[in-house]
């Protein structure tokens, strides 16, 4: 099955328009494989159709002014009008009905979603396909690269001069190839900015700040931004690992031999964190016991007494390497053994299975690959499914996943999630990625 995202049109002609409208006019088609995206009931004629009848101008020129977020923007909890509107086709106007498809990426894959539409009463066209697809974040590029150059062709083959849409994309298109200005770009992604609307001072604080943490590392802390906070600086950081951190020497975390991180766009995150977690119990011969707190130590290097519960604790969960990356400094969020306990594993799973090697390791709330790819270790590591499994003895009910989260030293909420994960429950909403709901601390 052809696993290949395709966004074409049917062309059609209208003289009622502006040259550049009339010039994309056709019948939009999305599909994945086999999969339309944009099939409907036209209202018309009471047939189905393979999708509506729009001006590919308008998609290509709203895809690329949000070309940054959608490709590199995660989803929020709580996403915002302003994410809506630069996530889903459905906002984007021109007096059209457009399919009703989310776009959002968590950096490494891309996840579309497609809904139908429940219009009460006459409706011009109703959509009626109902599907969610992943697919690479590169193929998903690939695929508005494609688009954006059939529909610069066929403005050129009807002798429609530049426009604004050919100007924002050859503007995009400079960014991209320019490594300084493409990082700005994310950046401002990430923080839920269009392209030069957001805080400069902020902007430019974090990319300064790129230079003593690393690159991915701000991203990944830009993405767990939150309304009217502050992100943490460089310099509050190291502070934060002095006033809360333990001793750690990475020398002394242990690696897997032969793990296999080539997979990351091509794999959902939960699933190369449970491999990662699965090949360490083996590596260690840790079977599928309950990890007591002095054995997670000592796989990460530091002091038990770190996971003890506190009354004082630093704003974030992270390691923060020395220059030398001799020695480093560990720093948990959480006030609780069991969330501590699962912060540790986090920052454990990404020093083993991030493939990065930068200053600082965040654990953060957000939903990109990177964090959901932490999660997932930290549930298998400490709650193995097959242990799990057993322990249940086929029992999912709330009360007995309260005993298994006991059992197990984590909440709950992991061992919903593993069960999820693994098809034993089913979820009840779809949030950022439809192949797993994150488990939490």
């Amino acid at each position: 099955m052809s696993t290949e995202l395709t966004i074409g049109f049917n062309w059609e002609r209208l003289e009622e328009m502006l040259p550049e409208e009339r010039s994309c006019f056709g019948m939009l088609q999305v599909c994945f494989g086999h999969l339309l995206l944009t099939e409907g009931q036209d209202g018309f004629i009471d047939c189905t159709r393979r999708g509506p009848l729009v001006s590919g101008y308008h998609l290509a020129e709203w895809m690329a002014w949000n070309w940054w977020r959608l490709t590199r923007e995660p989803r929020p909890d709580a996403p915002t009008s302003e994410w809506h509107f630069a996530h889903c086709l459905g906002t984007v106007g021109a007096g059209y009905l457009w399919p009703n498809i989310t776009i959002a990426s968590d950096r490494q894959r891309t996840l579309l979603i497609a809904k139908a539409t429940r219009p009460q009463g006459f409706s011009a066209f109703r959509f009626t396909a109902d599907w969610t697809v992943v697919l690479p974040t590169s193929q998903f590029e690939s695929a508005l690269d494609q688009f954006m150059a059939q529909i610069q062709g066929k403005l050129r083959a009807d002798r429609v001069a530049s426009t604004n849409f050919d100007q924002i994309w050859t503007e995009v298109l400079a960014e991209r190839a320019d490594p300084d200005s493409a990082s700005q770009r994310e950046l401002e992604a990430v923080l839920g900015y269009d392209p030069d609307e957001g805080d400069a001072g902020q902007v430019q604080q974090l990319l300064a700040d790129a230079g003593a943490l690393g690159h991915d590392a701000i991203i990944e802390l830009s993405a767990d931004h939150r309304p009217g906070r502050s992100l943490p600086t460089a310099a509050e950081i190291k502070s934060w690992a002095t006033d809360f951190g333990s001793t750690t020497r990475p020398a002394d975390i242990p690696h897997i031999t032969g793990l296999d991180l080539r997979g990351r766009a091509t794999q959902p995150a939960w699933r190369q964190g449970y491999h990662a977690a699965r090949a360490l119990r083996e590596q260690h011969g840790l079977a599928y016991e309950p990890l007591p707190d002095q054995r997670l130590a000592e796989l990460c290097a530091v002091s038990p007494v770190i996971l003890q519960q506190a009354t004082q604790s630093s704003p974030l969960a992270f390691a923060l390497d020395d220059e030398s990356h001799g020695s480093a400094r560990v720093a948990l969020r959480s006030h609780y053994p069991t969330g501590r306990r699962f912060e540790l594993a986090r920052l454990l799973g990404d020093r083993i299975a991030s493939g990065l090697d930068e200053p600082i390791i965040p654990a953060t709330r957000s939903h990109t690959y990177r964090q959901k790819l932490q999660r997932a270790f930290a549930a298998e590591l400490l709650c193995p499914f097959e242990a799990l499994e057993a322990f249940l003895d086929g029992d999912y009910s709330e009360q007995a996943r309260e005993d298994a989260g006991q059992h197990f030293s984590v909440s709950e909420r992991t061992v919903w999630t593993l069960l999820v994960n693994n098809g034993r429950l089913e979820r009840h909403a779809v949030g950022d990625d439809a192949e797993t709901l994150d488990a939490a601390a």
